[in-house]
């Protein structure tokens, strides 16, 4: 399988999760609508953002929950995605759910963009705190947002916690959100993953 990533973006989620699997993925890297070897990155992700997931098979997957559960489901035994027909497996899709429309797309992407109006930035800047105040509520005093282990739901809440420092965000106001953030931080897969795609953010800025 091949993915198709842009350092420390959503795509980060789904590396950490093939490092976790152990699965033999190769990551390639898109910078603007250019792969690394010059190729189109439209022709193979038609709306030309990441991550992208090119099968065996050659079908591409290209919206981050499916990309997850798709790389969770290569390895069931691993239990980064729970079972089919469990309760557990639907709190992971409503996880992941929300992760990625209420916090991904209503939040970070006016806040990165370049074109989005400044009332519509300052909007999702005032909706962080409250934001963070609700994952805090859900997250509680455990160590994973779903079931008893890591899941995909975890390695997508550690992307979207680094872009919270980025843009200045204190998590250390949220105890429990800040000491799950730091034990996932240290976690083989997590560091490696992060370690790549900090090189080659390096590596563009030099």
């Amino acid at each position: 399988m091949e993915l198709y990533a842009s350092p420390m973006a959503c795509s980060l989620a789904s590396h950490i999760t093939a490092l976790e699997a152990g699965l033999p993925v190769t990551v390639h890297y898109v910078e603007g609508a250019k792969t690394a070897d010059g190729r189109d990155y439209r022709e193979i992700a038609p709306n030309g953002y990441v991550p992208a997931l090119v099968l065996a098979s050659g079908q591409v997957l290209n919206e981050g929950p499916s990309v997850l559960q798709y790389l969770a489901d290569q390895k069931p035994e691993l239990g980064l995605a729970p079972a089919w027909g469990t309760t557990e497996r639907y709190l992971l899709i409503d996880t992941l759910n929300y992760l990625s429309t209420e916090v991904h797309k209503r939040l970070f992407q006016p806040i990165f963009s370049g074109t989005a109006a400044e009332p519509t930035k300052a909007a999702a800047m005032a909706a962080l705190e409250p934001t963070l105040d609700y994952l805090s509520r859900r997250l509680g005093e455990r160590a994973y947002l779903v079931a008893d282990g890591f899941t995909v739901a975890d390695a997508y809440f550690v992307t979207l916690l680094n872009w919270f420092r980025f843009i200045g965000t204190d998590i250390a106001r949220w105890p429990n959100i800040n000491a799950y953030y730091q034990a996932h931080l240290a976690r083989p897969a997590v560091a490696q993953a992060m370690a790549e795609e900090m090189s080659e953010r390096a590596r563009r800025a030099a």
